[in-house]
């Protein structure tokens, strides 16, 4: 008897999508999915050229470190995807790079293998406290007032990058801060491409952010700045990965052990700024993306955290900084984004950047600049939701939101709403909410910027 087409179940590629990433069952479809992984992957592409630059003062292999770069995104943003289904890229995080580098290679004077064997410990001490409860009750320890602080801090942080990285916002002597000089070339692409992004962003034009960075790379190509053009197309289109084998595995537990009390001080640093600065990405990422769970906690959480520092330890492997998860992934979630399969089409662009790399390296900061601004104004809805009814719900996120934006700071202004709240609740002796994790959580912080102020 012939089956009815209708009665035939569903099957293909539709099917598989939808059983491993349910993309509708969150609102999402395939076609946005692969918009935001784009998306994403445009917005911290340079990740792929900036982080060799910075590790290679070390003496380390500058085209092995782009090979490592790929790599540990690709397997970070893929057990993110796969595992905890959440539309988060993972790449080595800026920052620690830097104190990798220019602190602990050249300040204090160890080897780069010592540095990566301090980065595995934090990565390995990261996945053990990531698969127990102790993680999950530090996470929930972060009131409702301190995770809408956390989305607008992490708004205004992405805002100041883009305004900084496009000229816009510039420093000044006097105000110490002011408006970009719009005779520059470079600051006047990127303010135009703010207004076009704008436009193209409310006329609901599918892959807007994507369709902004393209014109404004190409646009780029025929502006000069210091006598170059902002776009410098490459002399190769295509490159061949090398990794050489001298970074891989290649810890030195001998020197750290040697100067073990003056590098504990730095690898507790590298592993609180991963941990708190993944907490804070993961609840301001779910938040816009209305991925919260009905008891307001990060979906797959577990998943997440161990994804997170799993990809830590197989950087260091590898031959990388802090491998971390990137608050540029906010730019898939504003661009339809909420499910794992964004990720996995970051994967696959990062695994066509090892080869492509070339390309990646023409886009100039000025054309993700408004993307990057836009997506910072869009997640500062959150101060809508900001409750008036008791100080510590207005004080503490709102303290968060200006403290970041002054600063440019973000674990200063979450570090600030964090004591300013509990300081409120103790004053009003509410005690209830007075957990012994919020106790911990403030302790863990007040150290965590000790270490910072120290190195």
């Amino acid at each position: 008897m012939a089956v009815s087409s209708k009665s035939k179940p569903k099957g293909g590629w539709s099917t598989f999508l939808e059983s491993t990433f349910q993309v509708t069952k969150r609102g999402s479809t395939v076609s946005r999915e692969v918009i935001a992984g784009l998306t994403t992957f445009a917005a911290m592409s340079y990740v792929i050229v900036v982080n060799p630059q910075i590790l290679s003062a070390t003496g380390m292999d500058q085209s092995s470190l782009i090979t490592a770069t790929a790599i540990s995104a690709i397997i970070g943003t893929l057990i993110m995807a796969l595992w905890a289904n959440l539309p988060v890229a993972l790449a080595a995080g800026m920052g620690s790079n830097l104190i990798f580098a220019f602190v602990v290679v050249g300040q204090l004077g160890v080897s780069w293998q010592t540095a990566l064997t301090m980065v595995l410990i934090t990565g390995v001490i990261f996945v053990v406290l990531s698969l127990t409860r102790y993680r999950e009750k530090i996470v929930a320890a972060f009131p409702k007032s301190i995770q809408i602080g956390l989305q607008c801090s992490i708004g205004v942080f992405i805002a100041y990058l883009g305004l900084k990285n496009g000229g816009i916002m510039v420093t000044d002597e006097n105000t110490y801060i002011s408006f970009g000089d719009l005779t520059h070339p470079s600051t006047v692409i990127t303010y135009v491409g703010l207004l076009l992004t704008t436009v193209l962003m409310v006329k609901r034009v599918p892959a807007a952010f994507l369709i902004s960075i393209a014109i404004l790379t190409v646009a780029g190509a025929f502006i000069t700045t210091n006598g170059k053009a902002l776009t410098q197309w490459p002399s190769q289109l295509v490159d061949t990965p090398q990794l050489k084998s001298e970074i891989l595995f290649a810890f030195n537990f001998k020197e750290f052990l040697d100067h073990f009390f003056i590098l504990l001080p730095i690898t507790l640093y590298f592993f609180m700024a991963d941990f708190f600065s993944t907490a804070a990405t993961l609840i301001g990422v779910s938040r816009r993306g209305n991925l919260l769970t009905d008891n307001g906690e990060i979906p797959n959480a577990k998943q997440a955290f161990t994804a997170d520092a799993i990809a830590t330890v197989s950087g260091s492997a590898l031959g990388t900084s802090t491998v971390t998860s990137y608050i540029e992934s906010v730019t898939g979630i504003e661009s339809g984004g909420r499910t794992g399969l964004t990720g996995i089409v970051v994967v696959i662009m990062f695994f066509l950047a090892m080869f492509f790399w070339p390309i990646l390296a023409v886009i100039p900061t000025q054309a993700t600049a408004p993307t990057l601004i836009l997506v910072g104004v869009l997640m500062l809805e959150g101060v809508t939701k900001i409750e008036t009814q008791s100080p510590e719900q207005t004080i503490t996120p709102l303290t968060m939101l200006l403290i970041t934006a002054c600063t440019a700071d973000l674990m200063a202004g979450f570090s600030t709403g964090c004591f300013i709240y509990t300081l409120i609740i103790l004053t009003t002796k509410q005690w209830h909410k007075l957990s012994p994790m919020l106790i911990g959580l403030n302790i863990s912080l007040l150290l965590y910027l000790g270490l910072s102020t120290s190195i």
